[in-house]
């Protein structure tokens, strides 16, 4: 294959992935169910994208701007047939707590900061899916964003209080601070009509997804409250909030202002937002193609979530993810290909052009009733106590992340750079520290670990395993283990290292091997291995190092490195007992011991 054919082949599958579903529209059965899905998704976008982009702090038609194209792109670009793009809670979040710092007295900056923060999302996402660079997101593990959610969570929920209760209070440093005067001024001066309007969205959501998870719960609720508010004329009888004006027509096509004086302040929450909203979608994805066998491709995905981010930048819009509750309405509803987003798209842009008069009564405390039941279900604990039971460590940093963000949050990305390091941190230290067991072979002939079985060890023969790889970060810890080991144990004879847990050995663990067994055969003590890995004795093979004076130190068993150590100690008539310490060659107390192995000690004391 030429050079022409692979790059053609690569522009094909990175730029063109739609071509593998969209011969299968050509069945009418499928096209049917694309059309019903997308239809579906709609009535449930439309309202939640507009409460989404309140939650950013961005006029609610922002939210149908970014539901436009958006949703489209990444289904035609990204690898996911069911994925559905959009406004989503804790990316409106985060750019929200990027934007308030800077232009929260200024409204017109804050929209176009928006859109530049979709610019910048999308180019980040775009550029490591071409590098192939989706493997960063691994970065990001499962207890950080365990604790983020959750915490974030909250704030959503909480943030939206003001406007259930129908009160306004300046916004404080921190958020909790920002709740308790909300608290405080709702003790007070709740707007009752507000209170109850936001109350009754509440109670028709939760009661219709009782009912039937099929019904459209939220778009149920957005009609019935609006028709109420339009009705009482809640607007001017009681004054309520409401969306009110909503422009008409598609958004124009412009291409985003770059301020560079912000430009930095931007780009730490745009790679958080890239990775967050990234994370978020992959795993929703590989949820529904566990269910669909069909396979991902995580670097097309990032692809296509760049791509739909840049089209949010440039058609007014702001950054968007997957989204959980609309990808389960999606496949629920019997999409089959990614057309179904397309149709999911051209339901919001006959929204835009025709219906949004229509909005104009819809109160804003529904919007607040919308965003608090779709984040509810984001707090999860039970993570947390997995992950206590799994590995400590994992459940400390999740539950610090969590803390962090609560605390820190509007500033939300310092509370997920806080968790990164953490489990960098925690992971280097693992690496530094791997699991280091003494084995002996119990009287079923199975080696266990000496120390938790209660099985006794050996004095003239020492066997370790060593789980991890054998590395700069730990060469120092596996010297230290063994040197104690061989400390404690003045008439050691044989060290075996069990190596079937080293998959991995660099230059410094090398060495260190050389300088160690130098050291132990000047003390006549011999470093045996046993069950190398192929890839490793290659490299020992290539240094000199089996060969020469160690050539007969490499065995292919556990059981054949004390076979050689039990004849070099003079046992050559006895095999080697189930349990080596029972009869050790070296030990001193030999009452009771059988006549054959009380022959051996003695063949080894004439020595």
């Amino acid at each position: 294959m030429t050079m022409l054919e692979h790059i053609y082949k690569f522009i094909l599958k990175r730029f063109f992935p739609f071509k593998d579903w969209i011969s299968e529209l050509r069945n009418p059965q499928i096209l049917q169910a694309d059309i019903i899905a997308g239809i579906t998704v709609a009535l449930v976008i439309v309202p939640q994208s507009m409460a989404y982009a309140q939650l950013a702090g961005l006029p609610p038609y922002y939210g149908l701007y970014a539901s436009f194209l958006p949703v489209a792109i990444a289904s035609i670009f990204g690898s996911s047939r069911q994925l559905a793009t959009g406004p989503v809670a804790v990316v409106s979040l985060l750019t929200a707590a990027a934007l308030e710092p800077i232009a929260s007295n200024d409204p017109t900056g804050y929209v176009a900061y928006a859109i530049m923060l979709a610019f910048l999302v999308g180019a980040f996402q775009l550029s490591l899916g071409l590098l192939r660079m989706g493997v960063l997101v691994d970065f990001l593990s499962h207890p950080v964003v365990t604790g983020f959610t959750n915490a974030a969570a909250i704030i959503i929920a909480t943030s939206q209080l003001s406007k259930l209760f129908g009160v306004s209070v300046a916004s404080q440093e921190h958020h909790y601070q920002t709740i308790m005067n909300v608290l405080s001024e709702s003790l007070i001066n709740t707007h009752t009509p507000t209170l109850l309007m936001g109350l009754l969205a509440i109670f028709i959501i939760l009661f219709v997804r009782k009912i039937s998870s099929k019904y459209p719960a939220v778009l149920i609720s957005v009609v019935i409250t609006t028709f109420i508010s339009w009705y009482i004329k809640f607007e001017t009888n009681y004054e309520g909030k409401v969306i009110g004006v909503v422009p008409d027509g598609l958004p124009s096509m412009q291409l985003p202002q770059i301020d560079f004086e912000q430009l930095i302040n931007l780009g730490t929450v745009a790679i958080a937002i890239s990775l967050i909203g990234f994370m978020e979608a992959i795993s929703i994805a590989k949820a529904m193609a566990t269910q669909t066998k069909q396979r991902l491709d995580a670097d097309q995905e990032l692809i296509g979530q760049g791509l739909s981010n840049l089209a949010a930048s440039i058609f007014q819009g702001y950054p968007v993810s997957g989204s959980f509750s609309r990808s389960a309405v999606n496949i629920s509803a019997g999409a089959v290909t990614g057309f179904s987003c397309v149709v999911t798209g051209i339901v919001v842009g006959i929204t835009l052009l025709f219906l949004t008069p229509l909005l104009y009564h819809l109160p804003q405390a529904t919007l607040a009733a919308v965003i608090i039941t779709a984040v509810i279900n984001l707090i999860k604990f039970k993570p947390i106590k997995y992950a206590w039971r799994v590995q400590k460590q994992d459940a400390v940093i999740s539950i610090i992340t969590f803390f962090v963000t609560l605390l820190l949050a509007p500033k939300l990305e310092i509370g997920i750079i806080i968790g990164i390091i953490l489990s960098l941190g925690s992971y280097c230290y693992r690496s530094m520290r791997p699991r280091v067991i003494c084995l002996s072979k119990n009287k079923n002939g199975v080696f266990r670990n000496s120390d938790t079985n209660n099985i006794p060890k050996c004095c003239s023969i020492s066997v370790m395993r060593f789980d991890g790889p054998l590395i700069f970060t730990n060469a120092g810890h596996f010297e230290n283990e063994v040197i104690e080991r061989v400390a404690t144990k003045p008439e050691l004879r044989y060290f075996i290292i069990d190596a079937i847990a080293i998959n991995e050995i660099d230059a410094t663990g090398q060495d260190m091997l050389n300088s160690l067994s130098s050291r132990l055969y000047e003390q006549n003590i011999k470093l045996f291995f046993a069950r190398v890995h192929k890839p490793i004795l290659k490299i020992f093979e290539e240094t000199g190092y089996s060969t020469g004076q160690w050539k007969n130190h490499f065995h292919r068993t556990i059981d054949g490195a004390i076979e050689r150590a039990w004849s070099d100690l003079g046992c050559t008539n006895v095999s080697p007992p189930f349990c080596i310490s029972e009869v050790c060659p070296m030990n001193r107390d030999t009452a009771g011991l059988s006549s054959i192995y009380e022959a051996s000690i003695k063949k080894i004391k004439k020595k």
